[in-house]
């Protein structure tokens, strides 16, 4: 395998030791081991194991911040496409707004943009957000890009060291949905380079040393632009 590339594993791949790590999202633990779950790409750290998948749907999970569009507003509720197979419910009592009955199109109505929060997933996939949370709120302005929901701890990075990047070089302000969808505001020319990067950053994905890479690229443009 190409040292630059990480590594990808297959399901029932054996992982680690469940007594050492925490089985994170796409694997399972088996007689006190970690296995892969799926087919993806690894994601260890001294931590915790994970494998992202290489393509697929969002599958919602719960305190997941998303970025939902607004599908259909109904007496007290509103449905949202959130990326995921299944649309979620946003309830009136999970809004900071005091909404009457029948008169949910006056506040979110079809096309409008949220930020929200997954606050349950049943058995069933049945789907509920929530707005009732620190920086979440309905949309205004802005750029809406979609990236491939596997790629996006790439484009958050370790601690969120890629976004602190992205941020620190451009003077964005930049959302990103756990669903794939993200939020950048700001300039013309800070947005164009924002949305360069992360469609970079999304076909490079699989390389290390990444961060390191999009830092001297973004250095080098900053110098060209003064």
């Amino acid at each position: 395998m190409n040292k630059e590339q990480r590594e990808i594993v297959i399901p029932s791949q054996l992982l680690g030791d469940a007594k050492n790590k925490k089985a994170g999202r796409g694997t399972f633990v088996e007689k006190g081991k970690i296995y892969a779950e799926i087919l993806g790409v690894l994601n260890a750290s001294s931590e915790h194991i994970d494998v992202i998948p290489i393509k697929g749907r969002y599958d919602p999970v719960q305190q997941d911040f998303v970025i939902g569009i607004i599908i259909e507003a109904m007496q007290s509720s509103w449905l949202v496409d959130i990326n995921a197979a299944y649309p979620a419910l946003l309830h009136v009592n999970e809004v900071p707004w005091n909404v009457d009955f029948g008169e949910t199109e006056k506040y979110l109505n079809t096309g409008d943009c949220v930020m929200a929060k997954v606050s349950q997933v049943d058995q069933e996939k049945k789907l509920q957000i929530t707005l009732k949370d620190r920086n979440l709120y309905k949309v205004k302005g802005g750029h809406l890009i979609n990236i491939e929901p596997q790629k996006v701890p790439r484009i958050i990075g370790k601690k969120g060291s890629m976004i602190s990047l992205l941020k620190k070089y451009t003077g964005c302000r930049i959302f990103v949905g756990q669903n794939g969808r993200i939020w950048i505001d700001g300039s013309y020319e800070g947005i164009k380079k924002v949305i360069d990067t992360i469609y970079l950053i999304e076909k490079k994905s699989l390389s290390y040393g990444l961060t390191n890479k999009i830092e001297d690229l973004l250095k080098k443009n900053a110098k060209e632009v003064h």
